[in-house]
């Protein structure tokens, strides 16, 4: 009987005391000896697969950490390049914005010069085109410039401001020799001292007292194609004999000098030394400038469409 039991002693300091225990004891107590050895390796087991999982976990951790990092990165690129493309965007508005304005504006230059244009014909005294072509618009320009170029050296307009016509050229009653005899030229009444201007370009080949032609105070231009102009009984003289002038220049003031029963401007046109009534020149302009070649008879003007086509330029276009 003593065998089959288990006798497990303890000492301390009063003594020893023994402990007597029974089959079935031994049994649970090794049986959880044997449960705490299984255990123990089980745990290990465990904590061995959880160590190796922990890694895991943490290499998993620190990839999306590394991918994390690397979508902030792209997000920031991504995000500059929006930043960019937004600026560039809004550069090409206000780039599309300034040619918009600039169309509108072109456009309205087109317009305005189209509408010039036409005014230009009118101006010319032209009949209204249904269109303004590139080709119309040239052959305009060359026109004006030509016509604008004779009425510089052919003598037009008037030489004194906005006066009354006293005597007309021809055949007249002489207010001091009391006989009819030819007026070659134009009586514009004026105060002493009213300026008097140059109708055309030119050079002046006499300034000055006059005496031997009753003119008193005289100026005589030479302008182009054989053309002279005379500015008689002037009070005073405002340039020199051999000087260029220009049209519109101040050459003179009206008076009351040499034969003359009042203060006025006597005004003469010649062509080659001969004496051609001014009244024509007096009223040519740009609106009416074919009208000189039809009215003034005196000169041989076929010459000059040789050497000048004047407006075969612009009916070459209009066909």
């Amino acid at each position: 009987m003593l065998r089959k039991k288990l006798v497990i002693t303890l000492t301390t300091a009063q003594g020893s005391r023994q402990y007597t225990l029974g089959q079935l004891a031994r049994y649970l107590i090794a049986l959880f000896l044997l449960m705490a050895i299984c255990s123990f390796f089980v745990s290990n087991l465990l904590l061995v697969k959880t160590s190796d999982e922990l890694d895991s976990l943490e290499q998993g951790i620190n990839s999306l950490s590394s991918q994390y990092e690397m979508t902030l990165g792209t997000q920031e690129l991504q995000k500059g390049q929006l930043d960019q493309l937004s600026s560039t965007l809004q550069e090409l508005k206000v780039e599309r914005d300034k040619l918009q304005e600039e169309n509108l504006r072109i456009g309205e230059l087109n317009e305005t010069l189209d509408a010039s244009l036409f005014g230009l014909e009118d101006l010319l005294g032209l009949p209204p085109s249904k269109s303004m072509t590139s080709d119309r618009a040239d052959a305009l320009t060359v026109m004006t410039n030509q016509r604008l170029f004779f009425l510089s050296v052919l003598p037009n307009g008037e030489p004194i401001d906005g006066l009354r016509i006293n005597d007309s050229y021809g055949m007249r009653m002489h207010p001091i020799r009391k006989k009819k005899v030819m007026h070659n030229g134009i009586d514009f009444k004026a105060r002493t001292g009213t300026p008097v201007y140059a109708t055309a370009d030119g050079a002046v080949e006499f300034a000055g007292m006059h005496k031997s032609s009753g003119f008193g105070n005289l100026i005589i231009l030479q302008h182009a194609l054989g053309f002279k102009t005379y500015y008689a009984h002037l009070s005073g003289v405002k340039v020199k004999s051999g000087t260029f002038v220009s049209k519109g220049q101040l050459i003179g003031l009206s008076g009351n000098t040499g034969r003359s029963t009042g203060p006025h401007l006597h005004y003469e046109v010649r062509y080659l030394f001969r004496p051609i009534d001014p009244k024509p020149f007096i009223a040519w302009n740009i609106s009416n400038f074919d009208s000189l070649f039809s009215e003034v008879k005196g000169v041989k003007w076929a010459s000059l469409r040789k050497m000048y086509p004047l407006n075969q330029v612009l009916e070459t276009a209009q066909q």
